[in-house]
């Protein structure tokens, strides 16, 4: 009899737990995740969670703000053009609301130059009056082959890639330089751009960018891009045409340099993958930088249209904080 008792009130109590758990309450709340990332033509799946978790009717509505980027059917939403749009889930009971930031993006690959391998002289000449310390020593540079952006990375291939950017301080259209970047958030860039392709584009070093500035295996030993008349390859504070806000100019519009590179002299400041340091005199290989410095520095090369001739040479070489959204950018990748 004890036995059976014993069995009888487990039972009781187990019954009772069961009916606990399955009491359902009246919605409270619901959430989504705050931001979701998909390509043209590529569907993802939002799910909604519910405060209390059991509560008793989990029906909802869904709206998207821009149906031209993405359309949303129960919580599948698929990309239809780049750009951003609000995802909003609506709860039938009691009209709680969520809200996601949809960005659709479709990147595009930029033109590249083959820049075969070769060895080179990094820095200033000395007998150069124009040179500043930072340019020094002068030093033996060994360099393999690599492709590199025959443009800078436009607004149009940035915004295919990252939504909407830049001023209106600059000028804005799709073949102008993608300028409001810095090096971090090119970064992202470069991320979204390999995962879309497969490939393994990246920032150049600083020696592959001067060494391509300067020519490759094809230089004439210009002080600029492809030029000693800078009016034929560089927009700079000389030529770039007050007043604002219009001082930026299309890339390629200026003359290339002996690889058909354009523009990296002037127009805009190139942000390289190097942390910033001083020279060494010994010859080198493929270098890629110091490991890191104290500030965090980045170099960047090329000067641009607010700066005189001499800071547009190809040895003039400036450290900057990674995170001032102020710089342009091109890419590199390997053979």
């Amino acid at each position: 009899m004890k036995k059976i008792s014993i069995k009888f009130f487990a039972v009781l109590l187990l019954l009772a737990t069961i009916a606990i758990a399955c009491k359902k309450e009246p919605v409270q709340g619901v959430s989504l995740d705050g931001s979701l990332l998909i390509k043209v033509g590529e569907t993802a799946t939002l799910m909604p969670t519910f405060i209390p978790t059991n509560a008793h009717n989990k029906n909802v509505n869904w709206e998207s703000s821009d149906t031209n980027v993405a359309t949303v059917d129960n919580g599948k939403v698929t990309g239809k053009a780049v750009g951003s749009t609000m995802i909003k889930v609506i709860t039938e009971d009691g009209g709680r609301s969520a809200q996601c930031i949809v960005t659709v993006i479709q990147p595009i690959e930029p033109e590249m130059i083959w820049v075969e391998g070769g060895t080179f002289m990094m820095g200033c000449n000395d007998n150069d009056n124009e040179c500043l310390g930072q340019e020094f020593p002068r030093h033996e540079v060994t360099l393999s082959g690599f492709y590199i952006s025959k443009y800078m990375v436009t607004q149009k291939e940035w915004e295919a890639a990252m939504g909407r950017g830049g001023s209106a301080d600059y000028s804005i259209g799709d073949d102008y330089p993608a300028w409001h970047t810095n090096w971090n958030s090119v970064q992202e860039y470069i991320s979204r751009l390999n995962a879309h392709t497969g490939k393994n584009y990246r920032l150049p070093t600083e020696a592959e960018w001067e060494y391509a500035a300067r020519g490759g295996n094809k230089s004439k030993g210009y002080k600029y891009s492809g030029s000693d008349n800078i009016e034929m390859v560089a927009w700079y504070s000389g030529n770039y045409g007050a007043p604002n806000p219009n001082p930026l100019r299309p890339v390629g519009k200026k003359m290339p340099n002996e690889l058909g590179i354009y523009d990296m002299s002037g127009n805009m400041w190139e942000i390289c993958s190097d942390y910033w340091g001083r020279y060494t005199d010994e010859p080198q290989t493929n270098p890629i930088g110091p490991n890191t410095n104290a500030n965090g520095t980045r170099v960047v090369r090329g000067g641009a249209f607010y700066n005189v001739d001499f800071q547009c040479r190809v040895t003039y070489r400036l450290n900057v904080n990674p995170d001032h959204p102020s710089y342009g950018f091109r890419l590199v990748h390997p053979k």
